[in-house]
């Protein structure tokens, strides 16, 4: 097998382990209350502790690899991924199984942060590149597609900890082909660390994360939340501040002078806060409300997840016929549909009920990722691709952990897990549904208004007698 198949192999092997990290993780959260005895606020620090260290060290990671070698780097990120994984298995209680995660979404940004930039230098070929690239995204919708029913098998057939343990063989023979069959690569120029927007981005984040997170339990007019609340509110503007003056800023404000680009984020984040987001909620609806099995409530997600792979193969070679923006408003409107369609659903429901409007959501999702992905990285500089493709992934993160605390703030919080009734928790889980309907349909109109506007026409040029 050639140096360019094996790091294709790999890199699709190391995004597949995380895509499946993060699907698999919300069939088993009920059984994570159960053996760790927490509550839904420990459950969603699960999740959130996971993608704020994914979301806030990504570029970072990116440009450390540009500089110290992308392949010893990607090897570093295995390392780390690994071990959270086996820390998170063995974890005894949920402060040692959210520290685990924070670990894991580390490694896990390294290894989103490098994984283009290898697939770059291993193809320069650009067709050649572009048939690598198909199938990396087919890895992330594959991965995605099936880890739902994945987690649901491992968690019923063996234990929720199998889940982080399958990581294990995985990232040991991801190490090795990486250390023994990729080739090194380096950026001659790669930019410097930019440590104060480090530090000023995840302030802001995990201020903002955690004040919504415990708004309900605390008082939101608490002096601790609203201390929490402004303080978030200062560390981004010293975050802006910070990336319009420094040289090397490690989220150029300049990219987002372009509509487009701007409006590609604008939509990661919004499905990302809404449809994403609200994963934990329905699923925790599903296994303690209706009573479903880990194995049962990932299979009620099957068809629609197989449709979103469907379609994003089949919308994936749409570009040259539609306008992408086309696909990403159309794709969130889906979404705020299905979201609202999912809102349906009662204390006494079956889980057919489910399907309708996660499959709505799923064939808008499916016709979004491709799509946005075009857009984020056709309208930035082609030399810093791999820093526009950290940028939505930040975007992305961003947007789950946000969506994750703030549409659990409409939710009572122990109502699934026997602290209040059934019909608490399905009025706050319509809200939050109605909520995240609101936010997909809000980044439908920007992405319309931001991406489908066409640049002004060239001035016409008089011809030469």
């Amino acid at each position: 097998m050639t140096t360019q198949r094996w790091t294709l192999l790999v890199v699709s092997a190391a995004t597949a382990m995380l895509m499946l990290d993060i699907a698999v993780v919300n069939t088993a959260l009920s059984d994570i209350a159960t053996d760790l005895d927490t509550g839904l606020g420990g459950l969603q620090w699960v999740v959130d502790a996971y993608t704020l260290a994914l979301a806030t060290t990504v570029l970072t990671a990116g440009a450390i690899a540009d500089r110290l070698g992308r392949r010893r780097v990607f090897a570093v990120g295995i390392v780390i991924f690994t071990l959270a994984s086996l820390a998170a298995a063995m974890a005894g209680s949920i402060e040692t199984l959210n520290t685990a995660r924070a670990v894991q979404g580390v490694g896990g940004a390294i290894l989103f942060a490098v994984s283009l930039a290898l697939l770059a230098n291993a193809y320069p070929n650009e067709g050649e590149r572009a048939k690598a690239l198909a199938v990396y995204g087919a890895t992330i919708a594959g991965s995605f597609a099936i880890g739902p029913a994945v987690g649901g098998a491992l968690t019923s057939g063996l234990s929720w900890e199998w889940i982080f343990l399958v990581n294990v063989p995985i990232g040991i023979a991801g190490l090795w082909a990486t250390l023994t069959k990729v080739e090194e690569s380096r950026d001659p120029r790669a930019r410097p660390n930019d440590w104060p927007g480090q530090i000023a981005l995840t302030g802001a984040l995990s201020l903002l994360v955690l004040a919504l997170l415990r708004g309900n339990e605390d008082g939101w007019t608490s002096p601790l939340i609203v201390a929490e609340l402004v303080g978030a509110g200062v560390f981004s503007l010293a975050f802006l501040a910070i990336e319009s003056r420094v040289r090397n800023p490690m989220l150029p404000l300049r990219f987002f002078r372009n509509r487009a680009f701007t409006g590609a984020q604008i939509a990661a984040f919004a499905i990302s806060g809404s449809f994403f987001a609200v994963f934990i909620y329905t699923t925790l609806y599903l296994q303690q409300i209706l009573g479903l099995s880990a194995i049962e409530a990932g299979l009620v997600y099957l068809p629609g997840t197989l449709a979103m792979f469907v379609v994003s193969g089949a919308t994936a070679n749409l570009s040259e016929k539609v306008h992408p923006g086309v696909l990403i408003s159309a794709g969130l409107a889906l979404v705020a549909a299905g979201m609202a369609m999912l809102t349906v659903a009662d204390a006494s429901s079956s889980w057919m009920v489910a399907l309708p409007g996660t499959i709505v959501a799923m064939i808008g999702t499916g016709m979004f990722n491709p799509a946005v992905i075009a857009v984020a990285l056709g309208n930035a500089p082609a030399e810093q691709s791999g820093l526009a493709a950290g940028v939505n992934d930040t975007f992305r993160q961003a947007g789950i952990a946000v969506g994750v605390a703030a549409l659990g703030a409409m939710i009572p919080a122990e109502a699934a897990l026997g602290g209040g009734s059934p019909a608490e928790y399905v009025d706050g889980l319509q809200t939050a549904l109605w909520a995240g309907a609101g936010l997909a349909a809000a980044g439908a109109v920007a992405a319309a208004l931001l991406i489908l506007r066409r640049a002004p026409a060239p001035a016409a040029v008089p011809a030469q007698a």
